[in-house]
């Protein structure tokens, strides 16, 4: 199997595998996937052709995704204008979680393999298919647990909103975030497991483990769940249960920030139009990948998959290979004795509604290298310099699989000091992670590296149901 096996590999603020069986089962389930992921040439790829007029890179079938370009003006950021590749996939994928009631909560998840992933197999939810996957497009065999999300038990839904995914790289993308409560005995499949919630948001402590599909369903779930119980000593621990609680005083009144998020909507920060690959100024394209021709960004490569654990057994695609490793970080404090996190609104130009509710810090800093010190994103530094005794959440994880080869972000939260005001600027308010969670019961708010962060952020704070 290709790609460094880093999974499992206890990060700074991580405390290692809740569960020897767990890590014992996970190994196994890792042995047992026989893959490989080769890079081909592009011109190489089965049932894969570029478009003679617009160059686009489709299916044959019409279905999955298409490589297409983009031309956006007006963000008024570091850069004014530029033109990219980007994926099209107006298709609306299931990202599935199935619950169960025991001594607490427990939910099942599946050892996944996904041909982008830097370790191959990562803790998955219940099911993770696109449409042209659960409908059988590629032939192969069914998804498994499928019937509980497309025909719920009357009373069984636990959470169910459609949820963007990472806007500078696909074009309009969402999927159905759901938790379905099990309404009888369900066994677990071979490649399935039924873990407690606190230990699956314990394995949120680890490198490379928990996928992003999995973190955004949990922060959907987040908003379901009553507010966790700090049940240690530790004093940040017990400021982010407090800022889950809703009695908490907020800095800012929900419809405040509903108001901020909307006037920024409403001023169309950008201009976004679809044009052919083949026209994308800035970009080459070679046999093996298109890349941009700074060396900059992520590049398009195509891979041939052989495996033993999906569906099929093999096949050939693009895929997304972004450049270094991303700082995704909430910066974070108590305002009025309950913890605050600084969001900014993230203008991304895949996003239906830019801009959504995201990170303070959400960058890949080599892409700002060529730039003066002036155009470098807000408080990447702050991140970057903070003291170990301030960083509180520091792990490693990988974006999702299925699309991007070997998509990694440091995902931290650090403790600001004094010098971040109140009000650093217009694009910047400070929520409490009760607040991000009670958007995430409605689409397109929160994007999703803000989710995986609060899905961390509830792992920090105790115990749960």
């Amino acid at each position: 199997m290709t790609g460094a096996a880093r999974a499992g590999t206890a990060s700074a603020t991580g405390t290692g595998w809740p569960d020897p069986d767990l890590r014992q089962w996970y190994e196994q389930r890792r042995e047992a996937s026989t893959s490989t992921v080769t890079q081909v040439p592009l011109d190489a790829l089965r049932d894969w052709r570029t478009d003679p007029v617009t160059g686009d890179l489709g299916h044959r079938s019409g279905q999955f995704f298409t490589v297409t370009g983009l031309d956006v003006r007006g963000d008024g950021g570091p850069v004014p204008g530029w033109q990219q590749p980007i994926i099209s996939q107006p298709e609306i994928g299931l990202l599935g979680l199935l619950v169960r009631r025991r001594a607490g909560l427990e939910c099942l998840v599946q050892a996944k393999m996904e041909p982008g992933n830097v370790n191959g197999v990562q803790i998955s939810p219940t099911v993770q298919a696109t449409r042209s996957n659960y409908t059988r497009i590629h032939g192969g065999a069914g998804t498994p647990y499928m019937e509980h999300f497309v025909r719920p038990a009357r009373g069984s839904v636990v959470a169910d909103v459609l949820q963007s995914e990472q806007g500078s790289w696909f074009l309009g993308k969402r999927n159905r975030n759901m938790v379905v409560e099990a309404a009888g005995p369900v066994p677990a499949q071979e490649n399935f497991r039924w873990i407690t919630l606190r230990d699956l948001q314990l394995l949120m402590g680890l490198d490379n483990v928990v996928n992003m599909d999995t973190r955004t369903v949990l922060a959907c779930l987040a908003a379901a769940l009553p507010p966790p119980t700090r049940t240690t000593g530790d004093a940040f621990a017990g400021l982010v249960a407090r800022g889950f609680s809703p009695t908490a005083g907020a800095v800012e009144r929900d419809v405040d920030v509903l108001s901020w998020l909307t006037a920024l909507r409403s001023h169309r920060p950008l201009d976004v139009r679809r044009i052919g690959l083949s026209t994308v100024s800035g970009w080459h394209r070679d046999r093996y990948a298109i890349d941009h021709d700074g060396g900059r960004h992520f590049g398009i490569i195509g891979v041939e998959v052989r495996t033993t654990v999906r569906e099929v057994p093999g096949w050939r695609q693009p895929l997304l290979r972004p450049r270094g490793r991303g700082i995704v970080a909430f910066l974070a404090r108590p305002i009025g004795g309950v913890l605050h996190v600084l969001a900014r609104a993230a203008v991304q130009p895949g996003l239906r509604d830019a801009p959504e509710i995201g990170p303070t810090v959400q960058c890949r800093p080599e892409n700002y290298a060529h730039l003066p010190m002036s155009r470098r994103p807000p408080f990447l530094d702050a991140v970057l310099s903070a003291p170990r005794e301030r960083i509180r959440y520091d792990c490693v994880l990988s974006e999702e699989g299925g699309r991007f080869h070997h998509a990694e972000n440091r995902y931290m939260v650090v403790e600001a000091d004094e010098r971040v005001p109140v009000r650093p600027s217009e694009e910047f308010r400070w929520v409490t992670p009760r607040q991000l969670a009670t958007l995430l019961a409605h689409s397109h708010y929160v994007n999703v590296e803000g989710r995986s962060l609060l899905a961390a952020l509830y792992s920090l704070a105790g115990s749960c149901p």
